[in-house]
């Protein structure tokens, strides 16, 4: 064994990382630099599509290239297995195709109180249609791309060290991390409020929905589970999450929607471990 195939083995999940970060981030810069910085809603529509290829190349070339290097054909045929893994009862797929539009609508609903900027993002357009097609086209193909690496490679291996919550808070810290170099903004460092948003849009929510992945895929084993629990969540957030254009409003709906996030994490917590708030409990594998 080489020194390289060693730390390979040695370490496969931090190499998934950096590999995962390394392609899309590269990517994306590599498509700005052709195309420039987005200034204008055309200049996005432009170069937009290509970035978000650039994207989700990291997590899938990252894991497929992961699985081939530490399991070879045997690990690919395993993956396989798992993403054709369908027959896990009809409450998981109602848990996580319905968990985020569930949610989301819930916090549609209250915050309208508020303000009318705060309703569903399909009641503000008269064009419904094009925009449920859209959303359901851009969660699958972003569930399915990202999961390939994310539950593919890096959570059945993260899970044989830590618990699910664990491994929920740590994969969904890095994976908001992951999405900076497509959230943060010109103006992002130029001040506490800006950074605070980047902020909150990066790890105040992402961490949550995560650990209730985890928890399902724990449960099930199915990647095909995760994949679509994923394309739910895309999905929701372009045709359901309010969009409020920018300021305080952006950011209470953001906070509205984590805090709900979180809250069933506990909920779903405190019922696993019979009323007391242990992570240990939440660590049972999936048969």
């Amino acid at each position: 064994m080489t020194a390289i195939e060693a730390f390979v083995t040695r370490h496969p999940v931090r190499i998934y990382f950096a590999l995962a970060f390394a392609v899309s981030w590269a990517g994306v810069l590599f498509v700005v630099g052709l195309g420039g910085i987005p200034t204008t809603v055309e200049h996005l529509m432009t170069i937009g599509p290509a970035m978000y290829v650039a994207m989700l190349a990291g997590p899938s070339v990252a894991g497929l290239l992961m699985i081939s290097l530490v399991s070879g054909r045997a690990g690919l045929r395993e993956v396989l297995a798992r993403l054709l893994k369908w027959r896990v009862g009809w409450r998981w797929y109602a848990v996580a195709l319905l968990t985020a539009p569930f949610l989301v609508m819930t916090v549609s609903l209250a915050l309208p109180v508020l303000s009318a900027e705060f309703l569903p993002a399909i009641f503000m357009t008269n064009d419904k249609a094009p925009l449920l097609l859209s959303g359901l086209a851009a969660g699958l193909i972003v569930g399915i791309f990202e999961e390939l690496g994310w539950t593919g490679f890096a959570i059945p291996r993260m899970r044989r060290r830590y618990g699910v919550l664990s491994t929920g808070l740590l994969v969904g810290g890095l994976w908001g991390a992951w999405h900076f170099i497509m959230f943060w903004e010109p103006g992002s460092f130029s001040g506490a409020f800006p950074l605070a948003l980047l902020l909150v849009k990066l790890f105040s929510w992402l961490p949550a929905y995560r650990v209730l992945m985890v928890w399902v895929y724990d449960r099930t084993g199915s990647l095909l589970l995760a994949m679509l629990m994923h394309a739910s969540l895309t999905a929701t957030q372009l045709i359901l999450m309010p969009s409020p254009a920018s300021g305080m409003s952006l950011l209470t709906s953001i906070l509205a929607w984590a805090a709900t996030l979180w809250i069933v994490v506990a909920v779903i917590a405190v019922a696993a471990s019979g009323g007391r708030l242990s992570p240990q409990l939440l660590s049972r594998r999936a048969a």
